[in-house]
């Protein structure tokens, strides 16, 4: 143990590789199966009734199901061991599945709404009986996957993105049929073009909210739910501890927040504690109020902190 420090982990293992995503590889492999069926039975039913809504729909089905392929095999790769050079494996590939996700919702959104005028210029013969039996399919379809990934969009950005997806097109679905209804019902045209619009505008708010939140990861903002100032409260009200500098906390991927700090401790307090104690009490403050598992701590005497500034400069 050098002079002065002391590093310390919250378990004894190496860093997690786990994802809060991989529990719900078998549900997305599934919800990517449905959602591929009724994308092309969508774009058969667009065809048949001339619907833009139905073609909307089957858009951002397909815009589904390559960010379902790209979950899946986003966490594939975070699955990989980790290495000497990639100390944490592929964790961080999640977010970027979901980064990737949310710049194709986002595209979609876009396209669907330029489409929606365009229909509004040059109106169409939109069958309302046709796109009404193909979008109740597609509702049925969309309500068996979103129950498989209900429960997964808590615990991973990853799931949590095609969760959104699938809710959308859901949502989509049910535009479709109001519209096809009011086709049927009433024959008025301009009920096709409406739908688009609001299917293109439901896509474009939790994109964003998303969108957010993957940056935050990327830029290692602070976790959610973690208050770094409380954090630092908590530390500094245990016995011995006279100050924290160097606090960090960020996440890796879903699931796999990581904190560290130089932890500063007067001598007497060290010799008369020990290290391995006064870790373990770091770790039990941070586990009791906090859900930051992944810890690391370096434990200095005062004064010490003023030594590593002569170093950097």
């Amino acid at each position: 143990m050098g002079a002065g420090h002391d590093h310390g982990h919250a378990h004894g293992g190496p860093p997690p590789t786990g994802t809060a995503a991989a529990a719900y590889r078998g549900r997305l492999r599934i919800a990517l199966a449905i959602t591929v069926t009724v994308m092309v039975a969508e774009i058969v039913g667009g065809l048949m009734a001339d619907s833009l809504a139905l073609f909307a729909d089957a858009a951002h089905m397909a815009t589904d199901a390559v960010g379902l392929a790209m979950a899946l095999l986003a966490i594939h790769m975070a699955g990989r061991p980790a290495s000497d050079r990639r100390t944490f494996g592929l964790a961080r590939a999640e977010i970027l599945a979901a980064l990737a996700n949310c710049l194709l919702l986002l595209g979609v959104g876009g396209f669907l709404l330029v489409e929606a005028v365009q229909r509004f210029v040059t109106p169409a013969d939109t069958k309302g009986g046709v796109a009404l039996v193909f979008a109740a399919v597609g509702l049925v379809a969309n309500m068996v996957s979103l129950s498989l990934l209900v429960r997964g969009r808590k615990q991973s950005l990853n799931v949590r993105g095609a969760y959104l997806e699938v809710l959308a097109d859901a949502l989509g679905s049910v535009t479709v049929l109001i519209a096809a209804g009011v086709i049927l019902l009433t024959g008025w045209q301009a009920a096709d073009p409406i739908a688009s619009l609001v299917i293109g505008l439901m896509i474009v708010p939790r994109t964003v909210k998303l969108l957010r939140e993957t940056l935050d990861v990327l830029l290692e903002a602070a976790p959610k739910g973690v208050d770094m100032a409380e954090v630092r409260r908590h530390m500094l009200e245990l016995p011995g501890v006279d100050d924290v500098h160097d606090l960090h906390a960020w996440t890796i991927t879903s699931g796999m927040p990581v904190l560290s700090a130089h932890v500063v401790v007067s001598a007497e307090m060290l010799d008369a504690t020990g290290h391995e104690k006064l870790l373990h009490e770091l770790q039990g403050c941070l586990g009791d109020h906090f859900d930051v598992e992944h810890c690391t701590f370096q434990l200095e005497p005062t004064g010490h902190a003023e030594h590593e500034a002569r170093l950097c400069h």
